[in-house]
């Protein structure tokens, strides 16, 4: 009697032990699931390019995508001579923290750039940030002045910002978006297969006008000038390429660039140098 009750005993509590590991492991999933990163948020797969037959396959399943990047309106009547900014050593590096890929930033991620012997204080994305609102939302942009936008990464990536996009407006669907676009390489807008945002070749050259002035900005130049008489000064037949950095500290080092000015007696924040630029633009071409 006493070898069936311990037998059966045995195959009850390994059975609980099961259980209970069945149990944990499905919680660890829903865990797992809930910490997806924020560049689900709001950010539509971008759709690759595929033949007519992967579309219409693709299509029922689109409704459960989420939505892209809008489309700001702006005025393209004219086609006069416009300006070109370029954003350089931007830091925007994508790294896998735990289970999932993140877009580095020296508030949520110091420990583990600590750990990995880097300093947090390089890595602030929400200059990139910043900037690219500051062009984006300028008269000269809304005018049709604005030609593109270029942004170059620490780690050399290039990639491509339509005049007409819509970027978010707060930093967490900002991150997700460039997490997306370092990943899948391009962002669509909502609803259409337009490309607002693409990764492309450098050197960043090759998209520049052939009449084309570049300008530097570096508060260690040498050259202290006044925006509104420089800009003044320039022909109306020249495309002016401004090209300004987006790191926290140092200073940006390429070689095409033709003239390297400063525009203030103090150091300014790469927002601050646009909206100065943007608005000595502004005057020279009478727009309000």
């Amino acid at each position: 009697m006493v070898r069936p009750y311990a037998i059966k005993g045995k195959k009850r509590k390994n059975r609980g032990e099961k259980y209970d590991k069945e149990e944990q492991e499905h919680e660890e999933q829903v865990e797992e699931e809930e910490r997806e990163p924020a560049k689900q948020a709001a950010i539509e797969k971008p759709t690759e390019e595929v033949e007519g037959k992967e579309e219409e396959e693709g299509g029922e399943a689109g409704t459960d995508e989420l939505e892209g990047i809008p489309i700001a309106p702006s005025d393209k009547k004219n086609n006069k001579n416009g300006v070109i900014f370029v954003l350089e050593k931007a830091s925007l590096e994508v790294a896998k923290v735990g289970k999932s890929f993140q877009l580095l930033n020296s508030d949520d991620h110091a420990n583990f750039l600590r750990k990995n012997n880097k300093n947090p204080a390089d890595y602030r994305p929400d200059i990139t940030h910043q900037a690219l609102l500051s062009i984006l939302d300028s008269p000269v942009n809304k005018a049709g002045r604005l030609q593109a936008v270029y942004v170059r990464t620490e780690k050399g990536v290039l990639f491509e910002v339509k005049p007409h996009v819509r970027i978010p407006r707060t930093y967490k669907r900002f991150s997700g978006i460039m997490l997306q676009l370092l990943q899948k390489l391009n962002i669509t807008a909502v609803g259409k297969r337009e490309k607002l945002l693409r990764v492309i070749k450098n050197p960043v050259t090759n998209y520049f006008p052939v009449n084309s002035r570049k300008i530097g900005f570096s508060y260690s130049s040498d050259k202290l000038a006044k925006m509104r008489k420089y800009v003044d000064a320039v022909g109306d037949d020249v495309n002016l390429v401004f090209v300004v950095g987006a790191m926290a500290h140092g200073k940006i080092e390429v070689d095409y660039i033709d003239d390297f000015i400063a525009i203030s007696g103090y150091p300014l924040s790469a927002a601050m140098c646009i909206a100065r630029i943007t608005e000595a633009l502004a005057d020279k071409w009478s727009i309000l």
